[in-house]
């Protein structure tokens, strides 16, 4: 029936809402908030204390807190887990299988959750499949990682990083095409957007700083 909708979910009878729909398999704690439209797939857990947007796509087992962010839009794939100290905002893309870190020196033997470092995914970020970002960075605006990325430092928005340490190797426009700059100014080809590279840093033309 979803699919003669052009995919628009369709709740099983019997079937509980209050403006997003989780799978019977799911696992929902308490003191949870969850938007409308949002949707939760088979066997995912979320946490006490986690707060997801509206409109938000959560594959299977995926698990998110506790005391996760997620924001208005995001897609987190199959096998994610969103840990404590990290917040993704609006429209941020994780790939199947991608690894989020919440500790920079875990010992099985240690306690060290008084330790988190918080890692911001800012607005539009992708995050490729099977890449990891180790805890304690930003990654900036429309960013793209690589998959298999492994992310050690900070990333500046509308960056394209790829390997292991991950590294720039170029810049992407917001709606995912690789951009090609000629004297500091790039129009994607395909949305037709205008950017500026200035001190390597990029920036929407037009856009404000800051």
């Amino acid at each position: 029936e979803s699919l003669n909708k052009s995919g628009c979910v369709v709740l099983l009878d019997g079937m509980e809402t209050k403006g997003h729909y989780a799978h019977p398999s799911a696992f929902i704690d308490e003191d949870v908030t969850i938007g409308k439209g949002t949707t939760i797939w088979h066997v995912s857990h979320i946490l006490q204390g986690t707060r997801i947007g509206e409109n938000c796509r959560i594959g299977q087992n995926v698990v998110i807190g506790p005391n996760a962010i997620v924001g208005n839009g995001c897609k987190i794939q199959n096998n994610v887990s969103i840990y404590e100290g990290v917040t993704l905002e609006d429209d941020v893309f994780c790939g199947p299988s991608m690894v989020f870190t919440n500790i920079i020196n875990p010992r099985s033997a240690i306690p060290r959750m008084k330790e988190l470092k918080k890692t911001l995914i800012k607005k539009g970020g992708t995050i490729g499949a099977n890449s990891t970002i180790v805890c304690g960075h930003n990654i900036g605006r429309y960013a793209f990682i690589g998959a298999g990325a492994v992310v050690t430092k900070d990333v500046p928005d509308y960056a394209l990083m790829v390997g292991n340490p991950a590294r720039c190797v170029g810049w992407m426009c917001e709606c995912g095409v690789k951009l090609k700059f000629n004297k500091n100014k790039a129009v994607c080809t395909v949305c037709e957007k205008k950017y500026t590279l200035k001190n390597n840093c990029v920036t929407e033309a037009g856009a404000v700083d800051g």
